[in-house]
């Protein structure tokens, strides 16, 4: 049984990109996504769109909290979940780099539906104190290295290439998590970290110390250069929302999309069409109930972000007008990307656990630098 919603253009000419016309389109009964946990803002979101889809359409949608990146993308590669509302360690997973550079695990063949990018963004949170004005300035401080968070420690490692550091300029502070870092910050043992705005720094700004964002101007080419060269996800944004940051005083920073909606290349492409029409369709429903979904507004869609879209999501986007050239140049670049990390995971062909990282490293960059594609990582 399925219930229906209203969708311009045939099916096969949406997937074409065809001239859109009036036509019934269907949605299973059922849907299912992974998120993050119960009481995270990617969880609301989830819980929200799912009842905006239900109250317009009857379809209902099954939203499984999940602990890490593993657990979310996993089951949508291998089939038993739709879809996955997952943050930038997708970029990780699809790259087969980090966290995902095992035996068990690799390069995971994830495309995108849409995204959300909100008015905040990913910033250095500085104490104050630290007199922390540029990136350079970072020079000497003491910093957290998240113990077991490569996803951590690599957005820390990006705000220092952006001001032409490594970590040997820098004091080396090990913290157990996210939030032992900050309190490493709010009881004087390291100086910054990294945080949405909207998620990181209160206690620390009300604190003697205060906080101060670090701002990453956009037209500092060099040193954006520098960042995205150590984590390409990383994108320019000016955050309107966040401690100490308002219309009144905007930040120019970076930032990545969070919720990151991805699917597996197999899912059917009308199936991905109709999620990403239903979403934008009920975008104002949702909104109204979960004030932080306000990113998923067609206008704030990156479609040359670090992951390829999906051929369901290209229809519908083409179907609104919203797909130009230069996006599908991009799209195939990545698709064409994912096949080169593929092919190169397939013909490794001692996955035995010695020396594997390594292994799997140098032939993954070998491979690109073969097809003329940067490594990012290539240790």
């Amino acid at each position: 049984m399925t219930k229906t919603l209203r969708i311009m253009g045939p099916l096969l000419a949406m997937c074409l990109g065809g001239a859109a016309a009036a036509e019934e389109t269907k949605l299973p009964d059922t849907l299912s996504w992974t998120a993050y946990n119960v009481g995270s803002s990617g969880y609301s979101q989830s819980v929200a769109i799912g009842k905006a889809l239900q109250d317009e359409y009857g379809v209902t949608l099954r939203v499984v909290p999940a602990k890490n990146d593993v657990s979310r993308v996993v089951p949508v590669v291998s089939g038993q979940i739709d879809f996955a509302a997952a943050g930038s360690g997708v970029f990780y997973a699809a790259e087969g780099v980090l966290g995902w550079a095992k035996p068990e695990l690799g390069p995971q063949p994830l495309q995108m539906v849409m995204s959300a990018s909100g008015n905040n963004c990913l910033a250095l949170g500085t104490a104050a104190d630290a007199n922390i004005v540029t990136a350079a300035d970072l020079k000497g401080k003491r910093l957290p290295w998240v113990v077991g968070s490569p996803a951590l420690q690599t957005n820390v490692t990006a705000f220092l290439a952006y001001g032409g550091l490594t970590w040997d300029d820098v004091t080396k502070v090990e913290v157990s998590g996210f939030d032992a870092a900050w309190k490493a910050i709010l009881n004087d043992q390291a100086d910054a970290m990294t945080s949405f705005t909207t998620g990181g720094g209160t206690e620390v700004d009300a604190s003697p110390r205060g906080l101060r964002w670090l701002e990453t101007p956009h037209d500092e080419t060099e040193n954006w250069a520098r960042m995205q060269a150590v984590a390409p996800h990383m994108a320019k944004r000016i955050a309107t929302a966040g401690t100490n940051i308002s219309d009144a005083n905007p930040l120019q920073c970076s930032g990545f999309p969070y919720p990151i909606l991805v699917t597996a290349p197999d899912r059917d492409a009308g199936l991905v069409m109709n999620m990403a029409k239903g979403i934008d369709e009920q975008f104002e429903r949702f909104v109204a109930a979960e004030p932080s979904a306000s990113g998923w507004a067609k206008d704030r869609q990156n479609f040359q972000w670090v992951l390829p879209y999906h051929e369901g999501a290209v229809a519908y986007w083409k179907s609104v007008g919203l797909w130009s050239d230069e996006n599908e140049a991009h799209n195939r670049y990545l698709l064409s990307r994912q096949a080169v990390i593929a092919n190169a995971w397939q013909d490794l062909e001692d996955k035995s656990a010695d020396d594997f990282q390594k292994r799997w490293m140098a032939a993954r960059a070998d491979a690109l630098r073969a097809a003329n594609m940067p490594t990012v990582w290539d240790n």
